[in-house]
């Protein structure tokens, strides 16, 4: 995992879409997250499995996780066999490829101070294999014009640009908790190409604190998006937009609306959880305060509960087969495919309305006839 420098990869999609945020965002404390250190044990999880499949020697790191896991374990296993097929793959196309782990890459050659941690690294003449484990399972992480994986690339190529003839680059973005596995190569020309007249003039107007904000996707993991201005005057645009004179809205203007929706219902959430760690901290917001939420009835005791229950005659128990989730946890995602995979269905999605650009190809409701029937 890279330190967490003004200009890191991991958030480089923020930087170079909006250079003055690195510098907005330098000093803003940021809180640990369960989440974040979940993540980098099962890196350490995943570098150790890595190592022992190599026949490397490696400490077993699991007496000392928090957050280990039957799922981190098998996640774990995948990106491990993962490695090693991608390189036999490499040995197979007639390479003597090397492959490192938790390699340290310098990418201050295009981005000030700049530094970072590739998962996995291979390297072989005619190409460069940059792997990255994600194990967070909120957002499906592509590997298309990935900027952290391209800014990883840069910095194995600087390394390694030297001992072998590189021709083209993969990057790979592993998430497997959302079964998520994508690879996108590109020619090292057109690597350099991107860094030389994209990259390094935004990267240079990030590290002096220069450029435009600009609001967009990239918001998401802004340390200052519930309040930075840019980003409201962004989504309030869609409160000015200028309507036709017909009462009822046209397709067009529907469509429009839709384009911003998402973004303007995670820039309210924002606000909100923002606004609610200032009135609970102590603060004030004119016109708001806090009151007691709607409350759910709840056992004070489950055994006394049962027992009581139970000498009233009745069973207080239920019992039904555990959902694919917890069976997965139970059995581990391995023994959960050999023993379960026969009985295992993947129906239909509920249809869902979705931007072009979305990669899923479209479908008609004749397609869902239980809905038509419905």
């Amino acid at each position: 995992m890279g330190s967490h420098a003004l200009l890191s990869p991991s958030s480089a999609a923020r930087w170079t879409a909006c250079p003055p945020s690195a510098r907005l965002c330098e000093h803003v404390a940021e809180g640990p997250s369960v989440f974040a250190e979940e993540g980098t044990e099962a890196h350490t999880l995943c570098e150790h499995k890595v190592k022992l499949a190599l026949g490397l020697a490696s400490v077993d790191p699991v007496p000392t996780l928090r957050y280990h896991s039957e799922e981190m374990d098998s996640c774990a296993d995948e990106y491990a066999a993962f490695v090693l097929e991608a390189l036999q793959r490499e040995k197979e196309s007639g390479g003597d490829p090397i492959v490192l782990t938790e390699q340290r890459l310098d990418i201050s050659a295009f981005v000030p101070e700049c530094s970072g941690t590739g998962d996995c690294v291979i390297v072989s003449d005619g190409r460069l294999h940059v792997i990255d484990f994600k194990y967070g399972q909120g957002v499906p992480v592509s590997a298309e014009r990935n900027k952290q994986m391209m800014l990883y690339a840069l910095g194995a190529l600087g390394m390694f640009g030297s001992l072998y003839e590189v021709d083209e680059v993969s990057m790979t973005v592993f998430q497997p908790r959302l079964a998520n596995v994508g690879t996108s190569t590109m020619g090292v020309d057109e690597l350099l190409g991107w860094a030389e007249s994209y990259l390094k003039p935004r990267a240079e107007l990030a590290f002096q604190g220069g450029g435009e904000f600009s609001s967009g996707p990239h918001c998401r993991f802004c340390k200052v998006k519930a309040t930075c201005r840019a980003r409201a005057e962004a989504n309030l645009e869609l409160a000015r937009y200028e309507f036709a004179k017909p009462v009822l809205l046209g397709e067009d203007e529907i469509a429009a609306i839709l384009t911003q929706a998402d973004e303007l219902e995670a820039w309210v959430g924002d606000i909100r959880a923002h606004a609610f760690s200032v009135v609970a901290g102590g603060g004030t917001l004119e016109g708001f305060k806090l009151v007691e939420g709607r409350s759910v009835r709840r056992y004070t005791d489950e055994d006394s509960v049962a027992e009581a229950v139970a000498t009233a005659g009745y069973d207080p128990y239920e019992q039904k087969v555990r959902g694919i989730t917890a069976m997965t946890e139970l059995l581990g995602r391995t023994r959960f495919n050999e023993i379960l995979g026969p009985y295992v269905c993947r129906p239909k999605g509920k249809p869902t309305l979705v931007p072009e650009s979305d990669k899923r190809p479209a479908i008609t409701i004749d397609d869902f006839e239980d809905i038509k029937e419905k």
